[in-house]
């Protein structure tokens, strides 16, 4: 089972909008980073992991350690396989997206309508349960004097 974040959209926007981020590694993230970060409209974050992965390339050819350039320009792209979901994630809150909670499901389809069906929910309003007060009017009165056995009549000796 995954787990997806579910983001709803500012206030303006349609409910339809609602984005389920699966919070998990990301193979292209991984893969190609800074295009992954791009496509998700990430500008910031895929200029700067662009940017850093062509300087751990170049320094590492200037000394002579290109292994050494390629395994730091891997660990860049490991951080984004890792935590690409949650930066997507960072990105809409910035933008004012809320977040309504996590939903666990086997796919996107499923969490789709486990999150719906949780809306819906949510929506209906429960018939408020009156409040039972007691009358104080009709109340016992105290008891007074000693009772034998398990019950007690009121004015009776």
């Amino acid at each position: 089972m995954a787990i997806y974040v579910v983001m709803q959209p500012p206030a303006g926007r349609k409910a339809e909008e609602t984005i389920l981020v699966r919070d998990s590694f990301t193979w292209l993230g991984f893969l190609v980073a800074p295009i992954w970060l791009a496509w998700h409209r990430l500008w910031i974050e895929a200029a700067l992991t662009f940017v850093v992965m062509a300087i751990l390339s170049v320094v590492g050819e200037r000394l002579g350690l290109e292994w050494a350039g390629s395994m730091l320009s891997l660990l860049v792209s490991l951080y984004i396989g890792f935590e690409g979901q949650g930066l997507r994630t960072a990105a809409l809150r910035r933008r004012g997206w809320r977040e309504w909670g996590v939903v666990e499901a086997g796919s996107l389809g499923d969490a789709e309508v486990r999150y719906v069906l949780e809306t819906v929910d949510d929506g209906e309003e429960q018939a408020a349960m009156p409040r039972i007060v007691p009358d104080a009017s009709l109340a016992r009165p105290p008891q007074t004097g000693m009772a034998l056995g398990l019950t007690h009549t009121p004015g009776r000796p």
